[in-house]
């Protein structure tokens, strides 16, 4: 762990360092959506390049952190340790626009607002995050999301989860449905199974926890799978693709999701629908016909609308996930390019690494990690650069890795929004 940290800060200051050494261009960047992405884009903006005028556009006054919310589900946090403001971006320098962007116009290079104000650009960047494709999976919509919650953009859905499961009888059938690749956090679903679990065992114990899945093999499954039957016997229950586990409808009213082969009645439900890049990002014109937006690996500049770089979820970064941990790599690497290409110079090429934990009990954390680079117009992993946690491990290793986790986060929330 130790060595995997100190490499994350040498690609990232290898990747870094030539703007700073010689950025001699200013103008003028937007920025929209101020999760991990947006808000680690402008502040570095700012850092390496005090004479630019970087404007973050962001509607809401709090953003609640998606990482580590499945604890909020088992009673470990509460959602207020999730919420941050956006002071520490405004000390940084930058200016904040607290209002929506309601449209690009990618010639034009202005973003105008809900306000009604309009802003000029020479370079605009792009964090909208995901939205959900609701037409997608029959019988689910925004509506049904009040029964069947979502909980996969952190804030009162969150909440809504954790009330339906305090209320839940003992004995109760909880049931999560986990999409098709790709969507937001691959092993999230998995966490979230593993965290509900260890609340039903202490309160619920009585209580099953099912999986219904769109896919046959999911992110650090074997170490997920190897867990659950000594942490959790009886409890979870992962039902693949291939043995039936794909779900085709949902009946909001009687909490039922429906498969090829059969009908699962849930005390509590929780549907985690397909997914596509945030609605903005449509309007611009940088999200193809999957509904994500392709880049190129350098800048992450779009392929469709030269001028405008799209980081974080929305983006299709290929063989990088879509994780916090990504979303910030991946805007520090895109502010760096924008300071070189205001400047007239050619970015470099980056190194990027993600790594992703996940908690199977509070005191027990599994990772994945990843490095990349730039490859015939992708990101590709570095062969034999990345890995998983051991499946075997001897002492403390796992409650070390949960600690880990732990101080991944407050150091990301303190570095994006401190």
């Amino acid at each position: 762990m130790t060595s995997r940290r100190a490499f994350l800060k040498l690609t990232v200051a290898a990747g870094l360092a030539p703007a700073v050494a010689s950025a001699q261009g200013t103008g003028r960047v937007v920025v929209i959506g101020g999760g991990f992405a947006g808000a680690t884009a402008a502040r570095t903006l700012k850092a390496l390049e005090p004479r630019l005028s970087v404007t973050l556009v962001e509607p809401n006054r709090i953003f609640t952190a998606c990482p580590f919310s499945n604890d909020v589900l088992a009673a470990i946090r509460e959602i207020s340790q999730q919420q941050f403001g956006y002071d520490g971006v405004v000390r940084a320098g930058v200016t904040l626009a607290q209002t929506a962007a309601t449209a690009v116009d990618a010639a034009a290079k202005t973003v105008t607002l809900a306000d009604g104000n309009r802003l000029s650009y020479d370079r605009l960047v792009m964090a909208p995050g995901i939205d959900f494709r609701w037409d997608a999976l029959p019988g689910y919509d925004e509506a049904a999301a009040e029964k069947m919650p979502h909980a996969w953009k952190a804030g009162a859905q969150t909440v809504l989860l954790r009330q339906q499961l305090q209320a839940m009888n003992d004995g109760g059938l909880v049931v999560i449905s986990s999409p098709a690749n790709p969507y937001r956090c691959p092993p999230g679903p998995y966490e979230r199974a593993s965290l509900i679990a260890y609340w039903l065992k202490i309160w619920k114990p009585k209580s099953k926890l099912l999986i219904l899945d769109s896919k046959d093999a999911f992110s650090k499954q074997r170490l997920f799978q190897n867990a659950w039957p000594q942490l959790y016997p009886g409890i979870v229950e992962w039902v693949s693709l291939s043995q039936g586990g794909k779900v085709t409808s949902v009946d909001p009213a009687t909490l039922t999701f429906v498969t090829d082969f059969a009908r699962h009645k849930a005390a509590v439900g929780n549907v985690i629908p397909p997914q596509k890049a945030g609605a903005i990002a449509a309007q611009a014109g940088v999200a193809d016909r999957t509904g994500w937006c392709p880049v190129e690996p350098v800048a992450f500049e779009s392929t469709l609308q030269p001028g405008i770089h799209v980081v974080g979820d929305a983006a299709i970064m290929g063989g990088m996930p879509k994780s916090a941990f990504a979303a910030n790599a991946q805007a520090k690497v895109c502010a760096a390019a924008i300071v070189e290409l205001l400047a007239g110079r050619k970015p470099v090429d980056p190194i990027l690494i993600n790594t992703c934990y996940s908690l199977v009990a509070p005191d027990y954390g599994i990772s994945i990690a990843g490095v990349y680079r730039p490859d015939k117009g992708v990101l590709a992993d570095i062969p034999g650069a990345g890995g998983t946690s051991p499946l075997e491990v001897v002492g403390g290793f796992r409650s070390q890795e949960a600690l880990y986790a732990e101080s991944w986060f407050k150091t990301i929330t303190a570095e994006t929004f401190g």
